[in-house]
């Protein structure tokens, strides 16, 4: 018994000598995850990391016992705990970190803390191996109850999630989730393979999304690049997304989203509206994107006998290349599969004040332009200014679908819009 507890205390030594010895630069300091036990083989779970095995007698077995060190964690702890001005959780490069699901908590002593990403970050490829809380595996990786949170860095966050593709799994995944915080920035970083939606912003304000890659094959299924929900004050800066879903989706209760300077495809376009039924989404701007073999490209999507809004939003500077559908409003959207016919309701979300201006290139399907609105809550105030979509076939002309709309055009409008009435001036709506 006294040889194992001096064994435990010569550890704790080692341990807690591992721990003093972080790296000062300036007045940050920087808590890289191997100093706490990580591996960074892909092999080892880095989430729990064995670190020594003991028995009281060689063949003692009813006396085991094993220690672990919960390394990223335990990185985290003193980095959240640290009393620098601003403090750095580091993963190094050249290294690949397996993660089984995890929550980093806010409320730390700084309110700017770095988490340096420079290595690859992977999930475990079998769904099987995920070790989940009450066997609920939502979400990945989350962040929550941040008030000043930086996450840059080269390197790579790989969610491993063929297998999940093959399940056809219908839960509301989510690889990456910044929740309930405010003032955070995500830069740089790679993001591949998500079970699901790569990364969400749900019940936070003013995060900012600059120069990442988000990549999964074109039929993953419900790989959402970057989806917004309860949410405000977002921007979406100098990314290149390319998924098996939506580019970018926004969801109920979204304001003030800026979304510029955005390579889109493969995927679903931008979509706003995720499930279509209940949904406020208003003062949105989406600006300078490309749309690159999509089957959608500007995109509205709401559920008949839905509720809510749909308002004061701007797609401007667009190239659709090759895209179906790169303009449309879809009021008539529902699950197939449960219902055959999606028909007119008494109510319907309202979709209003939308202006498409300044958006040219091909359309690989004839209809370019659809606005299918829904008769008992039609769209209103659309406007147009500057549309000029052709067919990716020589000899083919472009079409629309005008239904159920009320709004005003200016300049050259392909395919015609016969709906919106011919304005010299359009009014500023957002």
């Amino acid at each position: 018994m006294a040889k194992f507890l001096l064994c435990v205390l010569v550890f704790a030594l080692c341990f807690v000598s591992t721990q003093s010895r972080p790296i000062f630069i300036d007045s940050r300091k920087v808590y890289n995850v191997v100093d706490y036990g990580a591996v960074g083989d892909g092999l080892v779970d880095d989430t729990k990391v064995r670190l020594m095995d003991f028995a009281y007698e060689v063949y003692d077995m009813d006396n085991y016992v094993a220690l672990y060190c919960i390394a990223f964690m335990d990185a985290w702890k003193a980095t959240c705990k640290s009393s620098m001005s601003s403090p750095t959780m580091h993963v190094p490069q050249g290294m690949t970190f397996l993660l089984q699901p995890l929550t980093f908590n806010g409320n730390c002593k700084s309110n700017n803390i770095t988490v340096q990403i420079d290595g690859t970050i992977i999930a475990p490829s079998d769904p099987s191996a995920w070790k989940c809380p009450d066997d609920k595996c939502l979400i990945w990786i989350e962040f929550h109850d941040f008030k000043g949170l930086l996450i840059r860095g080269s390197g790579t966050i790989n969610g491993q999630g063929k297998k999940w593709w093959d399940l056809k799994c219908k839960e509301n995944k989510r690889g990456f989730v910044i929740g309930g915080s405010n003032n955070v920035h995500i830069d740089g970083l790679t993001f591949e393979d998500s079970p699901q939606m790569h990364i969400a912003f749900e019940r936070s304000e003013w995060v900012k999304a600059t120069s990442l890659t988000i990549q999964a094959p074109k039929h993953s299924p419900n790989t959402d690049g970057i989806h917004i929900q309860h949410s405000k004050n977002i921007i979406i800066h100098n990314t290149s997304i390319g998924t098996g879903d939506d580019c970018i989706s926004i969801g109920d209760g979204s304001s003030h989203i800026n979304i510029n300077n955005i390579d889109c495809g493969p995927g679903h376009g931008i979509s706003l509206g995720k499930d279509g039924k209940h949904e406020t989404v208003e003062f949105v701007h989406v600006k300078d994107v490309s749309f690159t073999g999509t089957t959608n490209g500007a995109r509205i999507k709401t559920w008949q006998g839905g509720k809510g809004y749909a308002r004061n939003i701007t797609f401007e500077h667009i190239t659709s290349i090759g895209s179906a559908r790169p303009i449309i409003i879809d009021q008539y959207y529902c699950d197939h599969k449960v219902h055959k016919h999606c028909g007119n309701q008494e109510s319907a979300v309202r979709v209003s004040n939308i202006v498409y201006d300044q958006i040219y290139g091909t359309s690989d399907k004839e209809i370019a332009v659809e606005f299918s609105c829904s008769k008992s809550v039609p769209c209103d105030n659309i406007i147009m200014r500057n549309i000029s979509l052709h067919s990716t076939e020589d000899g083919t002309q472009t079409s629309s679908i005008c239904q159920n709309v009320r709004g005003l055009r200016n300049g050259d409008i392909i395919p015609d819009v016969p709906c919106l009435n011919e304005a010299e001036n359009l009014p500023i709506v957002n």
